[in-house]
């Protein structure tokens, strides 16, 4: 088939898939002057504020590079320590003011981008790649890195 009728597999489809939503990620962070793991940090903590241990659960980053990480967002204003009310041995990773408008900013249009993707699809088919996609992350126990929406 053409460019347009190209037919993949579910690995290869999955996979190249996966490069495409990173390439459109990782421009948008370019944009907001962020680096895809900050863009990353930012809207994981638009959900809620995060303790260190589950905040890199999450990312899947080990405790040097998120610390790394945390404390680059904190230098910038991003991000910042509070104690933990139930652990007076551990923080929790809350957004600033600053933060959360970037992070509001970043996400809403890394959603236009992203959805801008399958805009040549008819939306029978959206929805059920929406519902087919929704599966193989539920089933795979996949993070909640980025807030679900529901786009129509």
């Amino acid at each position: 088939m053409g460019k347009h009728g190209e037919e993949l597999g579910v690995v290869a489809g999955l996979v190249r898939a996966s490069f495409l939503v990173n390439a459109v990620y990782a421009e948008s962070a370019r944009e907001y002057g962020l680096t895809v793991q900050q863009g990353q940090l930012l809207c994981v903590l638009m959900g809620r504020p995060y303790g260190m241990s589950d905040l890199g659960a999450t990312l899947g980053l080990e405790k040097s590079s998120l610390t790394g990480l945390v404390d680059r967002a904190v230098r910038r204003g991003l991000v910042r320590r509070e104690p933990d009310p139930d652990d007076r041995r551990a923080v929790h990773v809350v957004l600033t003011r600053e933060g959360r408008d970037l992070a509001e900013d970043f996400y809403a249009a890394t959603c236009r981008r992203v959805d801008d993707l399958a805009t040549g699809l008819p939306a029978p088919d959206r929805d059920r790649l929406a519902a087919l996609l929704g599966r193989i992350v539920s089933e795979n126990e996949v993070p909640t890195v980025f807030l679900d929406t529901v786009q129509r």
